[in-house]
């Protein structure tokens, strides 16, 4: 980090569609914070920015879905996402929004600088059109089959399932998500950014110039470039965004891909007129915090961007995370399966830093991991209340009982003294060296070390036992303990910030710079401490029962509500249906195919041959689960390859739109293979 001057942190803009939840936090909230907060503790030049992504199909859908507009969903939920950002100690210096004229005029300047330069490409194409609706649709207002992987609850921009970004024409079976009815092609005019015009410089300044990133981000960008770039559409035919700054182009708006990353400059450019400095000079260093399914945008698409430009820096490093899941199941906002920040901010209030803990502790950091209630109870109990909460105040109360609270004078150190003394230059050492390296969770181990070498160094020593033949050695104890204590302040400071300023507050003393962590005369002699108090209590089995039972009301709601049925698809004659040869069959075998979620290889029996079919359906069926059973194959639909391997028809499923899960068709007792469907 030496050779820049100054760091710009962005994080993620969060859609204003919903509040924030625990995944956002653990995904990119908190490392951010603890990121920023660790810079400027060292005394660098920091800038951390983030913001309300405003624009975009989500914005709409929910206007729709709450039947308002959808500047009325933007102001309810980026109030609500900056005060609980606020309450729960994100150190952003500032928190803007995609709505602002600011941003208006940057996204529309930086779209118009790209235009006269020649850096778009503008094509009139065949796109999905709801002729029912009479709109053009974009992305998320269209679901279909995966190409992919044959997830068949795929988005007209990306397939979650199994995380492939997409085209909408792309999507098998397009749907319109508006009316239900399949879309047609109709012309219309966009603008498109040649990404394979960049593809060498990509290539170079990735995967050779930056091997350093992290393993999950380096390699989704090696495949996608290894894949072939295409041209990326820029602009929408959509009512709400920002209006396309050209002429000839009513009724379109910027992609808000486009629109989005434009926001962490207009944020800066709010936040100070020196803006520049930290976009267009070498000198400062950006480093992006995101999600993993944000990568090919912060890593692909922005830089191209900002290359096109020609006058910004390009991100240094891009730490994405993982996805956290909660109680073993996918966080889902529309089934509201998850932890919101605003709701545990009043469930535990005064607990921020046990949530913060908690989800640096299980950072999803090179896979996706888990939130439970259970583990959130154990590590506040086990970890924050009996290491660092109980080495805290048994070195105050102890000096409090002994020396009237002013703290005594170390007196000639002993061997285990020194010993215990020369682990904090090395553990500050160990916890620089993660942090940088964005390892935040080896690094809230090596910050929660300090408390444990505490807590070994009063069991081992003894106080309590030697004061009462040896005084002055308990000075010395009580010292070091009081050092440690300090230190501990500062090294926990970065993850539990109002922690921090609570101990800080019981030794009633002012802040202390990192450049001191370490040092065993944070705390002097003679100098009266604060009133000890705990630092954290216990939560207790009913605190935990609730948040399990509120979950479990969620997901008897989520079974029980009446689910709106897709309406009927247009009509067929008994002709059509005639063509459609569908047979009882055997599952022979069943294996996953390998770097897939979702697919499984099956051998079928179709009583008219031996073939291969690959299916979507390996998050809801084991290989062990299907071998035997009898189901029901489309057997005359066309072959489709997939990762590699040729499928000869279409198993029939259903699907439980309350629960997303898929069920088998199958005869009612053994059929003969071959058993003609209809």
């Amino acid at each position: 980090m030496s050779k820049y001057k100054r760091h710009l942190i962005t994080s993620a803009l969060p859609y204003a569609n919903g509040p924030i939840h625990i995944g956002h936090l653990a995904g990119v909230y908190i490392p951010s914070d603890i990121y920023a907060r660790y810079l400027r503790l060292r005394g660098e030049e920091v800038v951390s920015v983030c913001g309300s992504d405003e624009h975009g199909v989500p914005i709409t859908l929910k206007a729709r879905t709450e039947g308002t507009t959808p500047q009325a969903v933007v102001d309810k939920y980026h109030e609500m996402i900056k005060r609980a950002f606020e309450e729960f100690g994100m150190s952003f210096d500032i928190y803007s929004r995609t709505s602002s004229k600011t941003h208006a005029e940057t996204a529309s300047a930086f779209f118009r600088t790209l235009y006269d330069k020649g850096e778009f490409i503008e094509q009139t194409t065949e796109q999905l059109y709801d002729a029912e609706a009479a709109v053009f649709l974009a992305d998320r207002y269209i679901t279909g089959t995966c190409p992919r992987c044959g997830d068949e609850r795929a988005y007209g921009d990306q397939c979650e399932a199994c995380g492939s970004t997409l085209a909408a024409t792309e999507l098998i079976n397009p749907r319109s998500t508006i009316t239900g009815s399949a879309p047609v092609m109709r012309e219309t005019k966009h603008w498109y950014l040649p990404l394979d015009r960049y593809e060498a410089f990509l290539r170079e300044w990735i995967l050779k110039g930056h091997k350093e990133w992290k393993a999950n981000v380096y390699g989704q960008c090696k495949s996608w470039l290894d894949g072939g770039l295409q041209p990326r559409g820029v602009s929408r035919d959509l009512d709400w965004g920002i209006p396309v700054p050209v002429e000839g182009a009513e009724g379109k708006v910027l992609y808000v891909w486009f629109d989005a990353p434009i926001g962490y400059i207009s944020a800066t450019k709010e936040l100070t007129s020196e803006w520049e400095k930290w976009w267009k000079d070498e000198q400062t260093r950006m480093v992006h915090f995101i999600g993993k399914d944000n990568i090919v945008f912060h890593c692909i698409v922005f830089p191209a961007m900002l290359r096109a430009h020609g006058d910004y820096i390009l991100p240094e490093n891009v730490p994405a995370n993982e996805f956290l899941n909660l109680e073993g199941d996918k966080i889902s906002t529309s089934r509201n399966w998850a932890v919101w920040l605003h709701e545990y901010l009043e469930d535990f209030p005064g607990k921020q830093d046990v949530l913060r803990y908690v989800l640096a502790a299980n950072a999803p950091e090179t896979k996706d991991n888990d939130f439970t209630w259970r583990d959130f109870q154990a590590r506040n109990n086990n970890e924050l209340v009996a290491v660092l909460g109980n080495f805290v105040n048994r070195a105050l109360v102890l000096t409090e009982k002994y020396f009237d609270g002013v703290v005594p004078e170390a007196g000639s150190l002993d061997d285990y003294d020194r010993e215990t003394l020369s682990e904090m230059p090395e553990l500050r050492r160990s916890l620089e060296r993660n942090i940088e390296t964005f390892h935040f969770r080896e690094a809230l181990k090596d910050a929660m070390a300090f408390a444990r070498l505490g807590n070994k160094y009063l069991a081992d020593t003894e106080a309590w036992k030697v004061v009462k033949t040896d005084p002055a050695r308990v000075q010395t104890i009580l010292n070091i303990a009081l050092q440690i204590t300090a230190n501990t302040a500062v090294a926990i400071e970065p993850f539990m910030p109002f922690t921090a300023e609570k101990i800080r507050r019981m030794l009633a003393i002012g802040h202390i710079g990192w450049e001191r962590l370490g040092e065993a005369g944070l705390v002097a002699a003679g100098h009266r401490i604060g009133t000890p108090e705990l630092l954290f209590d216990k939560i207790e089995d009913a605190q935990v029962e609730r948040q399990l039972e509120k979950l479990a009301a969620t997901k008897a709601a989520n079974s029980q509500t009446a689910v709106e049925v897709a309406p009927q698809a247009e009509e067929i004659t008994f002709e059509d249906f005639g063509r459609m040869d569908i047979r009882v069959s055997t599952v022979l075998e069943a294996e996953r195919v390998p770097k897939t979620k979702k697919l499984l290889k099956l051998t079928i029996d179709t009583g008219i041959d031996r073939r291969v079919i690959v299916s979507g359906i390996a998050e809801d069926f084991t290989p062990e689960q299907l071998v035997g059973r009898q189901v029901l194959v489309l057997v005359n639909l066309a072959p489709r390859e997939l990762k590699g391997i040729v499928s000869q028809g279409m198993i029939l499923m259903g699907e439980d739109t309350a629960t997303g899960r898929l069920a088998l068709l199958s005869p009612d007792g053994a059929v003969i293979n071959g058993t003609k469907v209809g």
